[in-house]
């Protein structure tokens, strides 16, 4: 087979280096400092206007106080908690800010086991992650928090006796821990549309498998949005319905962008 032949048909991605199991743990332990070090300027910046930036994250929380007539207030245990609920917000902050590179460093330890043509994606690739990444944090933000929160405390009051009464004191820990893991789990389950898209784009799957699949990932849905949301029907439904509408939308996706299978020839004339 001659050097050009070869080179018509290869047998894995162009320009492809064989890499140990070690050499792609240091890949990725490059890959993962890089991506630490780009939330370093995030942070600061978030750091910055941290008061603000805390006061916007409690808006929702805030708002079902009044709604319900609790009074407004966040309490603390330690003396440190404030200093570390700020690093939580800017934490939080500066992974939305840096999310770009962070996406951008994911795709350049992918991308050396990928062909040129699947190269092209890289800039798609982020930008896609990006916008689905925020997207989802500003969903859970605006439509689950202000549900959740409103349910959880609306199981407060008092009890039928009348004599006794559950009143909310909201830590400022745990109501952080709380509201960031909702807030990451949300800008994760947006990030289907744009993993699904990918392997559909590599030809690792194509739609007619992932329409076949599409039942259990009802079930999958479903277990997801139990365990990651507030337990009420409401929010569950608010993270399984996008779920299942994201899932639907990636086949659609995986149809127009997936690599199309060359047609078999027909078997020869008996």
């Amino acid at each position: 087979m001659t050097a050009e032949t070869h080179a018509e048909s290869p047998k894995g991605p162009e320009d492809d280096v064989a890499m140990g199991f070690f050499d792609h743990i240091g890949e990725l332990r490059k890959r993962a400092i890089r991506a630490v070090i780009g939330l370093v300027p995030g942070i600061v910046i978030a750091w910055a206007y941290k008061e603000y930036l805390l006061d916007l994250f409690t808006r929702p929380l805030v708002d079902a106080f009044q709604r319900l007539g609790f009074a407004q207030t966040l309490h603390f245990k330690s003396l440190t908690d404030p200093f570390m609920a700020y690093m939580k917000i800017s934490l939080i902050s500066g992974v939305l800010i840096a999310s770009p590179w962070i996406f951008w460093q994911i795709w350049q330890f992918i991308a050396p086991g990928l062909y040129r043509r699947e190269r092209r994606l890289a800039l798609p690739f982020v930008l896609a992650s990006t916008v689905c990444f925020a997207g989802g944090a500003v969903f859970g933000y605006l439509i689950i928090f202000p549900m959740g929160f409103e349910t959880l405390l609306g199981l407060a009051g008092p009890l039928p006796s009348g004599e006794m009464r559950l009143v909310p004191t909201i830590m400022i820990d745990d109501f952080l821990t709380f509201a960031t893991r909702l807030l990451l789990a949300f800008g994760l389950v947006f990030e289907v549309p744009v993993v699904v898209t990918f392997l559909a784009a590599a030809g690792i799957v194509d739609w007619k498998q992932l329409l076949r699949f599409g039942r259990w990932w009802v079930v999958i849905a479903a277990v997801l949005a139990a365990i990651l949301t507030p337990p009420d029907v409401g929010s569950m439904l608010m993270m399984l319905i996008p779920l299942i509408l994201l899932y639907y939308m990636s086949v659609g996706l995986a149809f127009f962008f997936g690599t199309k299978k060359p047609r078999e020839p027909d078997p020869p004339p008996a």
